[in-house]
């Protein structure tokens, strides 16, 4: 890898590279004051995802000792290729001396491969995605050309208070995963759930499917108790999936995914479920339940949460650099 201090190198990471590479980033989210931590079972599923090529898109960088102080991936496993993620973390005492420059070289160079993938004419740009508190990325991505596009929010409830009991909308039953009967339907709904929210790109749907199927049997957080949805008759009208634990503390509960279907929207579906997710993870003994959200959500999401009784607990920001001007191909605005 060019740019790296004298006596610094560079490799591929490997399935063997899972336990060093958990503490390096676990020791880097603790330097920014964040209590997330990440296992070496997620970041091996994380690295064996259908698409991914860990020898051309990610890096390990080593010290003088041959300690891991550093490292870079590059995701680029969804058509059309048109939003690549980026991301590089660098040791605290490590910081200042160009390794950071090196990284961020290398993710871009690698990240303009998807230019020749994407269909002609289609806008192509390179995300990267940081904690508020990481002051120093936040620093050097400004510094470097990327622009800052959307902030999103972190937001969370105390289970130890009062839940309000779900008030379930007519017409509607509550029904939970069946991984082995229900999987397809229930991530196709899930997918058109989100197709007007921000940064939403229609890909192909047998690739989504398989990555999905590896997350849920790779993910150790995974159990299919805590997928819920809600159908009007026979079809599929909101998905609410959540898991048992959140940044490796089993006593938080996380919301990954809440959506509705265009058609049944704004009859209180959303909040029913939600408030039906809260109280069965209170009954598993949770604290606390997590979500992620775009601060600026273009279905209203923050005001059902707040209404919820959620608060913001975090803010982290998203950062684009252009690698080839077009059509762009993303959600960015409700219709």
């Amino acid at each position: 890898m060019k740019g790296l201090p004298e006596g610094y190198t560079a490799r591929p990471v490997n399935l063997d590279d899972t336990e060093c590479l958990s503490d390096l980033v676990n020791a880097y989210m603790a330097s920014n004051g964040s209590e997330e931590r990440v296992s070496t079972e997620q970041l091996r599923g994380q690295l064996s995802i259908p698409g991914f090529d860990a020898g051309r898109a990610s890096r390990l960088v080593l010290d003088p000792d041959g300690d891991v102080m550093g490292a870079a991936l590059v995701i680029d496993v969804a058509e059309p290729h048109v939003n690549v993620h980026g991301v590089a973390v660098v040791l605290r005492e490590h910081q200042g001396h160009g390794i950071g420059s090196a990284l961020h070289a290398w993710i871009e160079s690698v990240a303009r491969g998807a230019i020749e993938k994407a269909p002609a004419g289609a806008r192509v740009v390179l995300q990267q995605s940081v904690s508020e508190n990481e002051t120093s990325a936040n620093a050097f991505l400004q510094a470097t050309g990327y622009v800052h596009v959307r902030h999103f929010w972190r937001m969370a409830i105390e289970l130890q208070d009062a839940i309000a009991d779900p008030g379930w909308p007519d017409g509607f039953t509550l029904e939970t995963l069946d991984p082995e009967a229900e999987f397809e339907p229930i991530i196709e709904a899930a997918i058109d759930a989100f197709r007007d929210h921000y940064g939403h790109v229609e890909g192909d749907l047998d690739g989504r499917l398989e990555r999905a199927r590896h997350r849920m049997k790779t993910d150790p957080a995974f159990d299919a108790s805590l997928y819920f949805y809600a159908r009007a008759g026979e079809d599929i009208a909101a998905v609410c999936f959540c898991s048992g634990e959140f940044g490796g503390n089993a006593s938080i509960g996380y919301v990954n995914m809440l959506g509705v279907r265009r058609a049944w929207r704004r009859r209180g579906l959303a909040l029913a479920l939600l408030q039906h997710a809260f109280g069965e993870l209170k009954r598993r003994g949770k604290k606390r339940a997590m979500l992620h959200v775009d601060a600026e959500s273009l279905t209203g999401a923050t005001r059902l949460y707040e209404k919820a009784g959620m608060h913001v607990d975090e803010l982290s920001h998203l950062y684009e650099l252009e690698l080839r001007p077009g059509i762009d191909l993303a959600t960015k605005t409700a219709d």
